[in-house]
């Protein structure tokens, strides 16, 4: 039972230094996004939720993050948080096999089944955040030229590493969405671009390591300062491979 598994979790409390929450960089960039959700179920295909787990990544002013914050409910516990369990969430395969990323219309349809009440809404929900967890960063590395193209002011790199593996059908539903061309060159398992207001943004989708983890590779080539374009562009894409089962781990900058 999940109860059980959460039960070894040690609750701590803690306020350490934060950095912005993502939410708090959209916004200023035009868009507030919304927290994401997983459902854990058990052992048992297809068995009813038996817990929910709410989070936001905390990010760099470049959009890197820097951190994770998270609460999780059980009809039996109620809400508590704990850092170790969006660890497991992303290490432990066990766990990983049974947490699945959803929406919040469907978070809440789990929520009132077991207690016939609405699930909070998404500023009462931060207010169970009491365990960050700080992720390391670092100074952009600097892969490829130092300089960009001709017309542009910047060139930016990012990689966005995920948990879980993609099926078949659900690379060709990205490279479908994405419109990537058919037979092209790229080793890449679906990639995709977008041009603007003059910057340009392509993006490649591998798989990395020797165990099921996926990256995002995503270039910006930059006219503008690139706030609004970089940080909405970043987040769609990462919502959109978390419709696809994928959970996000973080956000690293290498130019």
């Amino acid at each position: 039972m999940l109860a059980v598994a959460f039960a070894t979790v040690e609750l701590m409390t803690t306020d350490p230094l934060r950095a912005v929450p993502a939410s708090t960089l959209i916004e200023l960039a035009g868009r507030r996004p919304a927290l994401d959700y997983y459902l854990v179920r058990p052992q048992v295909p297809a068995a009813q939720a038996e817990g929910i787990v709410v989070e936001e990544f905390t990010r760099d002013h470049d959009f890197t993050t820097t951190g994770l914050d998270s609460a999780g409910w059980t009809p039996d516990t109620g809400w508590w948080s704990s850092a170790s369990l969006s660890r497991d969430l992303r290490t432990d395969p066990e766990l990983r096999a049974r947490a699945t990323p959803t929406s919040r219309r469907e978070a809440e349809g789990i929520y009132r089944a077991w207690t016939g009440e609405h699930l909070p809404d998404e500023t009462a929900l931060r207010t169970y955040f009491l365990d960050h967890q700080p992720i390391a960063s670092a100074p952009p590395l600097r892969l490829g030229p130092a300089q960009p193209p001709a017309g542009f002011q910047e060139r930016r790199v990012y990689r966005v590493l995920f948990a879980k593996d993609l099926r078949p059908e659900q690379v060709a539903s990205l490279r479908a969405i994405w419109q990537t061309p058919v037979g092209g060159t790229s080793a890449a398992a679906a990639s995709g671009h977008l041009e603007q207001h003059g910057d340009q943004l392509t993006w490649d989708l591998r798989r990395v390591g020797h165990t099921l983890a996926w990256c995002l590779d995503v270039t910006a080539l930059l006219t503008t300062d690139g706030t609004e374009t970089v940080g909405t562009t970043l987040s769609q894409l990462t919502d959109v491979l978390r419709q696809h089962g994928l959970i996000p781990v973080t956000t690293e900058r290498f130019s």
